[in-house]
């Protein structure tokens, strides 16, 4: 039987997190009720609220229960559930649209057009720092049992978002490809582009413990120090050519002008990471040589439903890139840890997921 109270974690904006007791949520028509077992730490919920409360509209934080990367299994459904029950394993889509706009009907509800109806989870309806939480049941993914909790967490946001960008750009054996920024995001983008088939993978970073990580857990084969000469080296490594896919995972306005700029004569580049600026050429940088930049948020539910099918099939486990793991009630070190960037992902973790 599901307990009357539960613990949730907040942030109040001051780079510290606020633990209270509150009501277990009983889920309407069409949500479900989950007990979490993994809710992994975004970058952006460091850059826009845990330090300050900066973000506006859809990175508005409402004053909610904490936590857009959720998983976890279903204890209770509400009434007009239609595909999921009690028991079943799932994944929370961090954006709960209106479910009628354009972008709605492809799957894309990050790009929800409803400004009534658009909440994303942990930013302005309840997410999922903490024991139980409520999601819509058009929200859901179905996690296989051969990935775990933790993994499906790092699918919600931080790998969906990468499979979706370099779904874009088209990644192959044909490729050499530069990672600038090797955080959480930048790691997915290392592991994914292994399994797609990349023939060299390049990383920069300022990190020396994400660069370790990186080179560690064999997800690049070169990693360089960020500076003044990040082309320059990146040319060395490619025969002087540059490479043919760059992804920007830093939201650093120098990264970016270095992924653009070491990307070889029709190359493709996307921007991953949120934020910031950047300043280039557009003739020579980008028109003269016919290369292509890309911007990409988030992604749909249907990728994300082909690449929970494909973690499968590569037996990719997105859980190997989490560093430390916190129980709830220590949230306050996870987001600390997270916002020194000395880590790879932190995950809050229940029941089987801690042990």
């Amino acid at each position: 039987m599901t307990a009357k109270n539960m613990t949730a974690a907040f942030l109040p904006g001051n780079s510290t997190v606020e633990m209270r007791t509150v009501p277990v949520p009983a889920p309407g028509y069409g949500e479900v009720l989950l007990r979490v077992k993994a809710s992994t730490i975004c970058g952006s919920d460091i850059r826009c609220i845990y330090h300050e409360h900066l973000g506006k509209g859809p990175e508005g934080y409402q004053g909610v229960i904490a936590g857009h990367e959720p998983c976890g299994q279903i204890v209770a459904t509400g009434e007009g559930c239609r595909r999921f029950k009690a028991g079943d394993r799932v994944i929370v889509y961090h954006i709960s649209g209106c479910g009628v706009c354009n972008d709605c009907r492809r799957g894309y509800m990050i790009s929800c057009t409803s400004e009534k109806y658009r909440r994303a989870y942990g930013w302005q309806r309840d997410g999922g720092m903490a024991e139980y939480m409520v999601a819509e049941e058009k929200d859901l993914i179905a996690l296989p049992d051969e990935l775990s909790y933790a993994d499906g967490a790092q699918v919600a946001c931080g790998f969906g978002t990468v499979y979706e960008g370099l779904e874009k750009i088209g990644i192959s054996g044909n490729h050499a490809v530069l990672i600038t920024g090797l955080g959480p995001v930048g790691l997915a983008t290392g592991a994914l582009c292994r399994k797609l088939g990349a023939q060299t993978i390049i990383g920069i970073d300022v990190v020396p413990e994400r660069m370790k990580i990186a080179l560690d857990l064999g997800l690049c084969d070169s990693v360089l120090a960020a500076g003044d000469n990040n082309v320059a080296e990146v040319k060395g490594l490619t025969r002087g050519m540059g490479v043919e896919r760059a992804i920007d995972c830093s939201a650093n306005d120098a990264a970016r002008a270095t992924a653009i700029r070491a990307t070889r004569k029709w190359g493709k580049i996307v921007f991953l990471g949120e934020g910031g600026r950047v300043e280039f050429n557009p003739s020579p940088d980008m028109i003269h040589d016919q290369k292509t930049l890309y911007g990409s948020w988030v992604t749909s539910t249907w990728l994300m439903e082909e690449l929970v099918e494909r973690l499968v099939r590569w037996n990719l486990h997105p859980a190997d890139i989490i560093t430390h793991r916190f129980p709830l009630e220590r949230a306050g070190e996870a987001y600390a840890l997270m916002a020194s960037g000395k880590c790879g992902k932190v995950a809050v973790c229940a029941d089987e997921e801690l042990k």
